[in-house]
């Protein structure tokens, strides 16, 4: 749709846009309601790849992280991919007195870091992943620090679920949300919804991780299917921006320890 409207222009998908969506249930139905207008009046999207996502069984997208707002745009992504999306999301999120009470309701999935919990959001993963369900995982587990906004080295999180459980995991690179709300700026979060922002969603398609099935999962096999997984995000988001990613991607801990030598010297 043009003319402030959603734009949705594969035609390879106009036949999938036919298909039922899944029950939402009350609760996520409510979001739904919520997200959707607000989306609608505020932002321009253009979503492709949509082919790319299955239409039913168990699955992990991992998207690239680029602002606080991204997950409102990648769930609703995954809704017009005719899936309910399964975030795994701060703690923190899920005490606030009402946001807390709807997305623990929708189904969402917390995650405890540094605690005794953060096991936790690893066996619900999974366990949605086996119950058939599209379970979002961001695998560089903040927004990225990389100065020109690709991708970060990624954690081993979403290549343990797909390992464990043989699922496809589709890579899903997003554009545009930066401009609605600005995050690390040095000047706090600062949020724009006007002029209507343009936002790009892409899916590519699901990661070839054969190389490592059917074999022991130890920490360097994790490692090694976690960068097949990141090169695949960053060669999306290469495609949804007309630019080629980085060779190497941007570590995170390196250039704390990198920042906390120059520190200390």
């Amino acid at each position: 749709m043009t003319d402030g409207r959603h734009e949705h222009q594969e035609a390879a998908v106009d036949g999938q846009r036919k298909d039922p969506r899944p029950p939402r249930g009350f609760w996520f139905g409510l979001i739904v309601a919520i997200v959707k207008p607000f989306m609608l009046v505020f932002t321009k999207c253009t979503f492709t790849g949509r082919e790319n996502m299955p239409r039913s069984g168990g699955v992990v997208y991992v998207p690239n992280h680029i602002s606080h707002f991204d997950p409102v745009v990648l769930g609703y992504f995954i809704w017009e991919c005719r899936r309910i999306p399964r975030f795994l999301g701060k703690a923190s999120l899920f005490k606030l007195p009402v946001l807390g009470r709807i997305i623990t309701s929708a189904g969402q999935i917390p995650v405890y870091r540094d605690s005794t919990q953060a096991a936790d959001a690893f066996r619900d993963a999974v366990a949605a992943v086996e119950r058939g369900e599209c379970v979002g995982v961001y695998p560089e587990g903040t927004i990225t620090r990389d100065p020109a906004m690709w991708p970060m080295t990624g954690k081993t999180g979403a290549a343990r679920i797909a390992l464990m459980t043989g699922c496809p995991v589709v890579p899903i690179a997003n554009w545009g949300a930066q401009e609605v709300i600005k995050s690390y700026t040095g000047r706090g979060v600062r949020i724009r919804l006007l002029p209507r922002k343009t936002l790009l969603v892409r899916a590519g398609k699901p990661v070839d991780l054969s190389a490592f099935q059917g074999k022991p999962i130890t920490n360097s096999l994790l490692h090694q299917a976690t960068e097949v997984i990141m090169a695949e995000v960053a060669a999306t988001l290469g495609e949804l921006r007309g630019e080629t990613p980085p060779k190497e991607l941007y570590d995170l801990r390196k250039a704390r320890a990198a920042d906390d030598g120059e520190e200390t010297a």
